[in-house]
């Protein structure tokens, strides 16, 4: 049977991630992120595919990371601790910027569900509000034109499945979910400033 709405399709929902101690399991966390880049796919415009691949390469370092070293790379904060003492910090990274893309991704879709703007407003007002300080006078044009170029409002929400109520259920457990996740991580970053340089 095929699944009714966006969520039901996903490979996994945030609030899927095992959580253990304010600690995120990382194969969960990047099942859960590929699922939210495939959202994009949902906005229909070309001019995401900028997002996308920006998302995907931070998903690939993480993984890349958990691959070569499996032992030290059970939750995200084992990734960024074990990095910390080595030149390299590729996946700490990778992890900080694809948080960034989520947070943007998060405030973006919860200004859209707590008001009646449109994705254009909610999307522009979002990158302004998380992304921007951190891209340069050449990356930015990139991004304000994919957020002019997202779908009208209604159209989104009804390629995120019929049962309209059911989507707005399952897109705010989602969401609420993806909030916390940001939180959490970047709540860990500021604690050690494992941020700083990159």
């Amino acid at each position: 049977m095929a699944s009714s709405t966006f969520f039901e399709g996903m490979k996994r929902s945030f609030k899927d991630v095992p959580v253990v101690e304010g600690k995120i399991h990382t194969t969960e966390f990047l099942e859960a992120a590929e699922s939210l880049v495939s959202l994009f796919d949902l906005l229909g415009s070309s001019a995401f595919t900028v997002v996308q691949s920006d998302m995907n390469g931070n998903i690939k370092k993480i993984r890349e990371r958990q691959i070569s070293k499996p032992v030290m790379s059970t939750t995200l904060q084992d990734i960024v601790l074990s990095e910390k003492v080595e030149k390299s910090k590729t996946a700490t990274q990778g992890l900080l910027w694809l948080t960034r893309g989520l947070e943007f991704t998060a405030v973006a879709i919860r200004r859209s569900v707590d008001s009646n703007e449109e994705l254009t407003e909610s999307f522009t007002k979002a990158y302004s509000e998380t992304l921007i300080k951190f891209h340069s006078i050449l990356i930015r044009p990139v991004f304000k034109l994919a957020m002019k170029a997202t779908p009208y409002r209604k159209d989104f929400y009804a390629k995120l499945g019929e049962d309209q109520a059911l989507v707005k259920e399952q897109l705010l457990e989602w969401l609420a979910a993806l909030e916390e996740i940001v939180k959490l991580i970047k709540e860990f970053y500021e604690s050690g400033n494992y941020g700083k340089g990159l």
